[in-house]
C-alpha cells in the first residue's frame, strides 16, 4: 500500500469516527503512523486532503460495489430487495465507518463544492449498477424508480446510523418498497 494511499485511509476512518473536524493534517498522520508532516507533505490544505479523501472514498466504494455485483445479480423482486438487505446490513456493520465517512462527505460538499463533482461521479457509477439490476430484476420503468429506491435506501442507512437498532432488517423495510413500486414486475 502506497504512503498515499495509507494516509486517504487514515483521514477516511477519521471521518468515519470523529467527523470532518477530525480530519487535520497532525490527525491522519497520527491515525497512519507516519511521522508528523507526512500528510501535509503529500496534501499542502486541507482541501486538498478532502478532495483527494472523495477519489479514494470513490475506489472503496467502487470496489464493494463490484464485489457486490460480482456475487449477486437480482433476478427479481424478492431477489433485488434480499441484495438491498444485504448491502445495508454490510454499510451499517462491518462498512459502517466508511459509511458514516460518505454521509460526512455528503454534508461536507454543502460547503465545498469542490467536493461535489466526484462525489456526482462516484454515485453516478453506483446508479448505474441499480438502474441495470432494476431492469434485470423486470422494472418496467428503472429510470423512475431507481431514484426512489436508492433515496429510500440511503435514507434507511443513515437513519440507522444515527440511532442503532439492535434490531435491525432492512429486509422488512425495503421488500414491502419494492413490492409497492415494482408490483407485478415479477409477473404471474
Amino acid at each position: 500500500m502506497s504512503r498515499r494511499t495509507e494516509v486517504l485511509d487514515a483521514a477516511i476512518a477519521l471521518l468515519g469516527t470523529g467527523g470532518v473536524r477530525a480530519v487535520t493534517h497532525r490527525a491522519v498522520d497520527a491515525e497512519a503512523g507516519l511521522p508528523n508532516g507526512a500528510t501535509s507533505n503529500l496534501f499542502r490544505t486541507r482541501d486538498a486532503l478532502l478532495g483527494a479523501v472523495v477519489e479514494r472514498f470513490a475506489e472503496r466504494e467502487k470496489a464493494a460495489w463490484d464485489d457486490l455485483a460480482a456475487r449477486d445479480t437480482p433476478g427479481s423482486l424478492a431477489e433485488l430487495a434480499g441484495v438491498m438487505a444485504t448491502a445495508a446490513r454490510a454499510a451499517v456493520g462491518p462498512h459502517r465507518t466508511l459509511t458514516l465517512a460518505r454521509y460526512v462527505i455528503l454534508v461536507e460538499a454543502a460547503h465545498h463544492p469542490a467536493l461535489r463533482a466526484p462525489l456526482l461521479a462516484a454515485g453516478s457509477r453506483v446508479d448505474a449498477w441499480f438502474t441495470t439490476w432494476l431492469r434485470v430484476a423486470g422494472s418496467t420503468d428503472h429510470e423512475r424508480h431507481a431514484p426512489i429506491l436508492m433515496n429510500a435506501y440511503s435514507g434507511l442507512i443513515l437513519h440507522e446510523l444515527a440511532n442503532p437498532d439492535p434490531h435491525f432488517d432492512p429486509a422488512g423495510r425495503l421488500t414491502p418498497l419494492v413490492e409497492a413500486l415494482l408490483g407485478g414486475a415479477d409477473g404471474p
